[in-house]
């Protein structure tokens, strides 16, 4: 692995491993929305089927299991290992997805950038030889998110216009040694970036010097540079980090314009549905990835991605203790199969 290693922070992959199959599963609300015909599956019930809203997130994971075992036309057992994590304290909805099914698992926390983070690390596992068949796995849920990290829903708080809808969905992506469809080319580790931002109603501010911080380790340790992608897609920061990203990196005189979309505002549309600055949460780029981009990249529609998942990294302790929000952001860049 060490020759694949470029500058600080980044990795080439000489035999680029391949996104075989992809499932996503998604709530009534992201089926409304924009991007709602690229999913697997979609429930109008906010439980699927369970007693509580983090069932229902373990349940969601279930499903985007099952769902990309079937399309793969291979048991779950077969599966070599497992990369996933989610919002939930201790990652519970991952672990108890994957408890007694006998498949190898590594829970990750990467808050909202989970979904890049496990895809980065399963393109890991693969490109160094570890495991043939690899899942990234993600998932968050709206209800469950409101619960751990600011109030029960029935005290009908007041959200702030910088705030952003939690996404309901999961979303899991197979890498495999050979085969066909999306190949994974590069990888850029994040580094945790905190510029003292303590609303933690205002994550998309918080996430967006993280974001560019990976953003500019990418390019300049791979020698790339913006118009090498159709697009640079940053994982939820929401309508108004997007904008902040734009500015700073205008003030670094990196030109984004164009180029960069964002997961958070392309799942919902933020002028008919009731979203504030967009879309977050772990979900949100895990289904936009495995409902919609990958979909792209397959038809030939999009050429080449880099794939940016961003992660607020607070806690409700941390919260409650005034303290800032720090950020982190993982970089994956992916070519068309």
């Amino acid at each position: 692995m060490a020759n694949e290693k470029r500058g600080k922070q980044s990795f080439i992959l000489e035999t680029p491993p391949v996104i075989t199959n992809w499932a996503s599963v998604a709530g009534k609300k992201e089926a409304e929305g924009p991007l709602g015909k690229s999913f697997d599956i979609t429930q109008s019930d906010s439980y699927f089927g369970q007693k509580s809203w983090e069932l229902a997130e373990k349940r969601m994971q279930q499903m985007a299991l099952e769902t990309l075992a079937k399309k793969s036309a291979i048991a779950m057992k077969e599966f070599g290992l497992v990369f996933s994590g989610d919002l939930l304290n201790q990652c519970i909805g991952s672990s108890f997805t994957l408890r007694n099914t006998g498949v190898p698992h590594i829970g990750l926390y990467g808050a909202c950038s989970t979904m890049a983070e496990s895809l980065l690390m399963a393109s890991m596992a693969v490109g160094g030889n570890f495991s043939d068949r690899v899942v990234a796995l993600t998932s968050s849920h709206f209800a469950s998110s409101e619960r751990q990290y600011r109030f029960p829903l029935g005290y009908g708080g007041q959200r702030t216009p910088t705030a952003q809808w939690t996404v309901t969905g999961s979303g899991a992506a197979l890498v495999c040694k050979s085969g066909k469809g999306p190949k994974i080319t590069a990888c850029t580790i994040g580094t945790v970036t905190d510029l003292g931002i303590k609303d933690a109603n205002n994550m998309g501010a918080a996430m967006a010097p993280a974001a560019l911080s990976t953003i500019r380790a990418h390019f300049e340790d791979l020698g790339c540079k913006p118009d090498d992608f159709d697009l640079i897609v940053t994982g939820d920061l929401g309508q108004l980090g997007k904008d902040v990203l734009l500015t700073l990196a205008q003030k670094e005189g990196l030109s984004l314009g164009g180029k960069l979309t964002d997961c958070g505002t392309l799942v919902f549309d933020v002028t008919k549905q009731d979203v504030h600055s967009g879309g977050s949460g772990c979900g949100c780029s895990a289904i936009t990835l495995c409902g919609y981009l990958l979909n792209k990249l397959n038809s030939g529609k999009l050429k080449r991605i880099l794939f940016c998942g961003t992660g607020a990294l607070l806690s409700p302790t941390s919260s409650q203790q005034g303290l800032p929000v720090p950020g982190v952001c993982h970089a994956v860049s992916i070519v068309g199969g």
